[in-house]
C-alpha cells in the first residue's frame, strides 16, 4: 500500500508561494491550468520512489493552441481533479515546443512534437502504468486512468475522488425521480446515501416530496423505485407542480460549520445524508476542504459566508481568495 500525502492547514495558506518539496515550480500559463507542475524529470522520478507514488505526465505545448488552453483551462482546472493530481501523483510537465530537456524527455518517449496535449503515468523507473492518453481532452478519460493507477498499486482512493468520477461520468446517463413522503428531511438522508444518486432536492408537490438526480447507469430505476417502497416514499410525476423548498434542501447540512466549506452537489448530498444518518462527512472532503474546515472547527477561519448557495466554482474562488489574504497578512 503507498502512501498518500496529507495536507495541513499551514500547507494550503502557501499554495501561492513558488516551492513545492524544494523545487521551484513554472510560473503558470492557461495550458497548464492550475496544477503545480515539476518541470524536472529526473527529479519527479526520484520524488515518485520517495514517496511510493506515479508520476502523472503532460506532455503540452505551451503557449499551445485553443485545444490545449481549454484543456488547461477546464480539465485541470477543476479543483478537485487539480487536488487529486497534485496529492496522489507527482505532477511533471513537459513542453513539446522547446528544446533541451524537454526535447530529450519527448524523444525517449516518442512523443511527437505537436499542439495537443498528451498525459502519461508512469511509474518511478519511468515506465508506462496505463493506457496514454492521446487525442482524448475530457475530464472524464483522465480521471478513469488515474483511478486505474491507484487501484493497480491497491491505494485507497478517496471519497472525494470517487465522487468527483461519478459526477464526471454521468454527464450522458444523468436522470431525475421524484417521491412523495411523509418528511422531505428523513427522504433526503435515505435516498442521498445510494450508490449513483448525484443530487437530492426537497420540495413541495401537494405535500412533501424530494426529487432524485442519479446516475442511470450506476443506479436503475426500478432499484431506486424499489428501495424508495422500502422506505415508504413514492413515485410521483412532477413535471407541473414540482416547487424547491430552497430553505430544507440538505437540511441536516445546513445545520452544521459545513456550509462554510465549498462543496459539489454530490458532495452536499452524501455529507447531508452522513449527518442525517449520525455519521460524519469528514471522510467526503478533499485534502484543501477538510483543512478549510478544520480552520473554521478551530476558529482560526472566520465564518464569513454561507456557501450552499453559491456555485461550486465562485465558492472554491472565495476560498482561494480567503486564503491568499491570510497568507499577505502572516
Amino acid at each position: 500500500m503507498r502512501n498518500i500525502l496529507s495536507v495541513n492547514i499551514l500547507s494550503l495558506l502557501v499554495l501561492g508561494t513558488l516551492m513545492v518539496n524544494g523545487q521551484s515550480i513554472i510560473k503558470q500559463s492557461e495550458e497548464l491550468g492550475q496544477v503545480r507542475w515539476y518541470r524536472d524529470y529526473d527529479k519527479a522520478l526520484a520524488l515518485a520512489k520517495k514517496e511510493q507514488k506515479d508520476v502523472l505526465i503532460l506532455f503540452q505545448e505551451v503557449p499551445g493552441c485553443s485545444t490545449c488552453r481549454n484543456y488547461g483551462q477546464h480539465v485541470l482546472s477543476n479543483p478537485l481533479m487539480v487536488e487529486g493530481i497534485e496529492n496522489l501523483f507527482v505532477p511533471l510537465a513537459i513542453f513539446n515546443n522547446k528544446g533541451g530537456k524537454d526535447r530529450e524527455i519527448l524523444n525517449k518517449y516518442n512523443e511527437p512534437s505537436w499542439n495537443n496535449p498528451v498525459v502519461r503515468i508512469v511509474n518511478h523507473k519511468g515506465e508506462d502504468v496505463v493506457k496514454r492518453i492521446s487525442s482524448d481532452y475530457s475530464a472524464k478519460t483522465l480521471h478513469a486512468r488515474m483511478l486505474q493507477a491507484l487501484k493497480s498499486y491497491g491505494v485507497k482512493v478517496p471519497d472525494y475522488f470517487q465522487l468527483l468520477g461519478q459526477e464526471l461520468g454521468a454527464a450522458r446517463t444523468t436522470k431525475e425521480k421524484v417521491f412523495k413522503m411523509y418528511c422531505f428531511w428523513s427522504g433526503e438522508k435515505q435516498l442521498g446515501k445510494l450508490d449513483g444518486v448525484l443530487n437530492t432536492e426537497s420540495g413541495f408537490m401537494n405535500g412533501e416530496v424530494v426529487k432524485v438526480t442519479y446516475d442511470a447507469s450506476v443506479l436503475d430505476e426500478k432499484e431506486l423505485e424499489t428501495y424508495a417502497k422500502s422506505n415508504s416514499f413514492t413515485p410521483v410525476d412532477a413535471k407541473k407542480t414540482y416547487r424547491p423548498a430552497s430553505n430544507d434542501i440538505h437540511y441536516y447540512l445546513r445545520h452544521t460549520d459545513y456550509k462554510y466549506v465549498p462543496l459539489t452537489a454530490i458532495q452536499q448530498t452524501k455529507i447531508n445524508s452522513a449527518i442525517g444518518n449520525g455519521q460524519t462527512g469528514d471522510e467526503y472532503l478533499s485534502p484543501a476542504q477538510r483543512a478549510w474546515f478544520v480552520g473554521i472547527i478551530e476558529g482560526r477561519i472566520k465564518k464569513n459566508k454561507n456557501l450552499l448557495n453559491v456555485s461550486f466554482k465562485d465558492a472554491w474562488a472565495y476560498m482561494t481568495k480567503e486564503k491568499q489574504v491570510a497568507l499577505s497578512s502572516n
